[in-house]
């Protein structure tokens, strides 16, 4: 396995025991997530968990009209299947491949019997679980009484926190789909961002050349879930490492 494709890329792994990982090891297959892979359709079983290493998947519902709006984003902080754990088998939303790169990825039925077995990884598992829910629950509040703006500054630094570099690959129309508004609003307020010398867009890339200031122009959820997962998964942002005690 090439050094990208190591599983401390991904800190959920990162922060297992030894014994539990290396359990898990042999049954994790490395795999490529081109932009726009489905990863998980609608309401079907998951046959497979993935672990993103430096790719970007986001959780998105889809209406009858075809309208949809992203409700999560998983990169490599967590995993993509969390029905799995849970015991729902399915979920009404999309995963679809927002940042191309690449993971790893495992059986439903092999995670699930590993985590019924490991102490520490059904504690680090559901703790991005709890994580994962404070942000599908401040993006449902985000949605409904932010503008457009902010939206789509709280989008950018999310994306940011997930990527390799301080650029996007996302066209303004996909931007749209995934805020669930119109593509004339993420052009105008793109276009105030990149007026006031925070971002600079060309043709679906969108380099942030001020994050401080964006920041600033955000709203308060961006931080609302940014020190949630900093609390739940600490291992994250100080050396990936698991603390010594879960409870």
């Amino acid at each position: 396995m090439s050094p990208a494709l190591d599983h401390k890329s991904n800190d959920l792994l990162a922060a297992l025991p030894a014994d539990e990982l290396d359990r898990l090891r042999p049954d994790l297959e490395a795999v490529e997530m081109k932009l726009g892979d489905v990863v998980h359709e609608a309401s079907q079983p998951h046959q497979y968990v993935y672990f993103p290493l430096d790719c970007i998947i986001s959780l998105v519902y889809v209406m009858q009209n075809g309208a949809s709006a992203e409700v999560a984003v998983i990169g490599h902080e967590g995993l993509v299947g969390v029905t799995v754990l849970m015991g729902g088998g399915t979920m009404p939303n999309r995963a679809v491949v927002q940042g191309a790169g690449s993971a790893l990825r495992i059986k439903s039925s092999l995670l699930r019997k590993e985590f019924d077995r490991g102490l520490v990884m059904s504690q680090v598992l559901m703790r991005f679980v709890q994580a994962l829910l404070t942000q599908m629950a401040q993006t449902a509040v985000c949605n409904r009484h932010h503008t457009v703006d902010q939206q789509l500054c709280r989008w950018l630094l999310m994306s940011l926190d997930r990527l390799p570099a301080n650029q996007v690959i996302m066209t303004q129309e996909l931007i749209a789909n995934m805020l669930g508004v119109r593509r004339e609003g993420v052009t105008e307020a793109a276009g105030r961002l990149q007026v006031s010398g925070v971002i600079r867009y060309s043709r679906g890339h969108i380099e942030v050349l001020d994050r401080p200031k964006l920041e600033r122009l955000c709203c308060e959820c961006y931080d609302v879930v940014r020190k949630e997962y900093a609390r739940l998964l600490p291992w994250a942002s100080t050396g990936r490492n698991a603390p010594p005690a879960l409870t």
